[in-house]
């Protein structure tokens, strides 16, 4: 018997071959939080009858079954690759570094066409039972990364699924051993693509993805369940640098509008010869929206810069992804 509290919970994953049929998990993650449900539309009929006074129970009708929300975590050294895959779109198969156990991941954005996941979860009863809730068809529809000063860096999922099967068997979770990432490895980096140098003064870092998709694709013939959500937006890439002024860097970019280079990363643990668990943000070129600095007291000026990331023409917004796993 488990836990009977959030302490017995689990969350497994794994990628669909076919868009809203299950798989059993493959990597269990471990998460802080998560808010992935079921969501149902009804329909009451409001037919008359004579002397009726209450709607009759027998005529509510459940027309739509989907599933939404979002699971928060810390990104740790292992099993983040299928949740990196389906947020960027390009199927990724893990290089191995020469010959070492380090194996690098390079997720390209990319359309995320057929790429879904199954993602069941075990939520305890106090009675130490744990029921399965496995959401199918999970399409990553946004994330958000994090990290401040003293902080882990840590990452927040946005799910819309197909539905919600609850008649699976509740796979036995097994967790490597991993490790996340935090500020003390963190840089962040600007200039020309491929030659960014570090950035001083740096506090905090979130960059945001977002992936704008049809959600509302409900068709006669479908059970009242959704086909695959398709792209209908633009890519949008946003983020924010809380910084205290050690440098007009940032300050002359918001000035000119010109585009830069960016790079967060984090550098961990050498896993094998000059190997080390990495987990990198690239984006080609970013735009300061705002703001410059100002002095509102006698504190150490600090400013928080807000950007969008966009598209250098030729080269792709990546998330580069080291470890020792050896599969997405």
């Amino acid at each position: 018997m488990a836990i009977g509290s959030g302490l017995g919970a689990q969350i497994g994953i794994a990628p669909e071959t076919t868009y809203g049929t299950y798989v059993a998990p493959t990597k269990f993650i471990e998460f802080t939080k998560e808010s992935v449900k079921l969501k149902k539309t009804t329909a009451q009929s409001a037919g008359i009858a004579s002397g009726r006074l209450v709607a009759l129970s027998s005529r509510r009708v459940v027309t739509q079954r989907e599933v939404q929300g979002s699971i928060e975590m810390e990104v740790t050294t292992k099993s983040m690759g299928a949740l990196l895959q389906a947020l960027m779109g390009t199927t990724v198969t893990p290089v191995q570094q020469a010959t070492s156990l380090a194996y690098l991941q390079t997720h390209t954005l990319a359309d995320t066409a057929g790429k879904s996941l199954s993602i069941q979860k075990g939520v305890p009863m106090t009675t130490g039972t744990v029921m399965d809730y496995s959401a199918l068809g999970c399409k990553v529809t946004s994330a958000e990364f994090s990290c401040e000063v003293g902080g882990m860096l840590t990452a927040s999922f946005e799910v819309d699924g197909k539905t919600m099967d609850e008649s699976q068997t509740l796979a036995a979770p097994s967790y490597p051993l991993m490790a996340p990432f935090h500020f003390g490895q963190m840089a962040v980096k600007t200039g020309a693509y491929g030659t960014e140098t570090a950035l001083d003064g740096i506090r905090k870092v979130s960059v945001k993805i977002e992936r704008g998709m049809a959600v509302d694709r409900f068709y006669a013939g479908g059970g009242g369940l959704k086909a695959e959500p398709i792209s209908n937006e633009m890519v949008k890439i946003s983020g924010s640098l809380e910084a205290d002024f050690t440098s007009a860097t940032l300050a002359t970019l918001f000035t000119s509008d010109a585009a830069t280079s960016f790079v967060w990363e984090f550098v961990g643990d050498t896993i094998e010869s000059t190997y080390k668990n990495t987990f990198r943000i690239k984006v080609p070129a970013i735009h300061i929206d705002d703001e410059p600095p100002s002095v509102e007291g006698t504190e150490i000026i600090r400013t928080t810069f807000a950007f969008t990331g966009l598209f250098d023409g030729t080269n792709a917004t990546a998330i580069e992804y080291m470890s020792t796993d050896t599969t997405v």
